[in-house]
């Protein structure tokens, strides 16, 4: 089978879902923007012929490369797991005739109030909702909404330029911060805990489910500096939440007519018990969700999603043997990273449980943590009981220390 990856070496993940086409066998081709030289190593050594091209947004030349790769080489399938790629995408596999989402398709992949206008007629529970593309859209929205409500972009990923308002004072702060963003979706605020549901399908079938649990919920992490916020993979998918999300989010999947590929879900559990959609990517999870999705199981998923989208199969069985967690860490102060503490009494107390420790080095500038969701770095650590694995996480919460200066 001969695949064309869309960007095989960026964002961080794509160098090793490369890796897993080849692994499956399959001839790889990469398209992108940069130098085949300044390809990562993992995605230079698993390709067989790279295409690099001026601008990965252009859609009809895009397109238009598409169809004379095809004349030349011949194509299978178009492959792209980078959220902002996923149109043009459709639009090659549509230029040539391949299978995968359409462009009718990813639309509500892509637009949150498409997205939620398709599950709203399927009966699926989702925030009360409306589009704005003006300030005075954003105050109309928010009346007909109410107020506490989630300002965010419509296109969005993760929780950039996502806002909790609750009232119309604090609307109009937000709408200056906000005013670079064209197209907003301002939805009710769901009170609850946030959880994902996250998935590889092929033909129609959940070949793998995941059910993580972000503690705090990323909207709250993203407003408290001193947080160090955590993704939990969780081992048990007969947990009263797990049960939910894999219900749940398999009417959602039907809903939106998904088939093959990777799928990232989030959602909310109310203390009334009830489930209330967020949104969902046809794409994997970024901020080493996927790592922990490996570590809790044990497995290779890079190449379960390969396996999936060339043979429609995952090509090994599911255990569970652990609950996995990634634990972010933001460094204390302003500038480079001058000491890390903690850091050798939380190895030597856990053990064989941190199974990946990825803190920036001294002297490395500090990150913005507005900006980026892997902070300064990161631990993850996995334990088979979900409690003895979220004290170690807490632990390293409070006793590993960053700092700059």
């Amino acid at each position: 089978m001969k695949v064309l990856m869309f960007s095989p070496g960026f964002p961080a993940e794509m160098p090793y879902f490369t890796r897993g086409l080849k692994n499956a066998g399959a001839t790889v081709i990469g398209i992108g923007d940069q130098p085949a030289t300044m390809l990562p190593r993992t995605a230079r050594d698993h390709v067989d012929h790279y295409v690099r091209v001026e601008d990965l947004w252009s859609e009809g030349p895009m397109a238009d490369t598409a169809r004379r790769i095809h004349r030349e080489i011949g194509l299978d399938r178009i492959e792209c797991l980078w959220e902002p790629g996923m149109l043009v995408a459709a639009q090659m596999r549509e230029a040539v005739g391949l299978p995968g989402l359409t462009v009718d398709e990813t639309v509500p992949f892509r637009d949150k109030e498409v997205m939620k206008r398709v599950l709203d007629r399927a009966g699926v529970r989702t925030p009360r909702h409306r589009r704005a593309s003006s300030a005075d859209q954003v105050r109309s929205a928010a009346e007909a909404v109410g107020y506490p409500l989630i300002v965010k972009p419509i296109a969005g990923a993760g929780s950039a330029d996502t806002h909790r308002v609750d009232d119309a004072a604090a609307l109009e702060t937000v709408l200056a911060k906000v005013a670079h963003v064209p197209t907003l979706s301002v939805e009710e605020f769901i009170e609850g805990e946030e959880y994902t549901f996250d998935t590889v399908c092929a033909g129609g079938e959940v070949l793998y489910e995941n059910v993580a649990w972000y503690r705090p919920r990323p909207l709250l992490a993203r407003t408290l500096e001193w947080v160090s916020p955590q993704t939990v993979s969780l081992r048990n998918l007969d947990r009263p939440e797990a049960r939910i999300a894999r219900s749940f989010g398999r009417d959602v999947l039907r809903a939106l007519g998904f088939r093959t590929g990777f799928t990232h879900m989030e959602w909310f559990l109310k203390p009334d018990g009830e489930a209330v959609f967020g949104e969902i990517a046809a794409r994997p999870p970024g901020a080493r969700s996927v790592d922990i999705m490996n570590y809790a199981c044990d497995m290779d998923i890079f190449d379960g999603w390969a396996k999936a989208v060339t043979e429609r199969r995952l090509g090994f069985e599911v255990h569970r043997p652990y609950n996995a967690i990634v634990v972010f860490k933001r460094a204390q102060g302003q500038g480079r990273i001058q000491r890390i503490e903690g850091l050798e009494a939380l190895l030597g107390a856990f053990g064989e449980s941190v199974v990946a420790c990825d803190l920036l080095p001294i002297g490395a500038p500090r990150r913005n943590w507005k900006q980026t969701l892997l902070s300064d770095g990161s631990l993850i650590v996995r334990h088979p009981d979900l409690e003895t694995a979220m004290r170690m996480a807490d632990r390293i919460g409070t006793d590993l220390r960053i700092h700059a200066a």
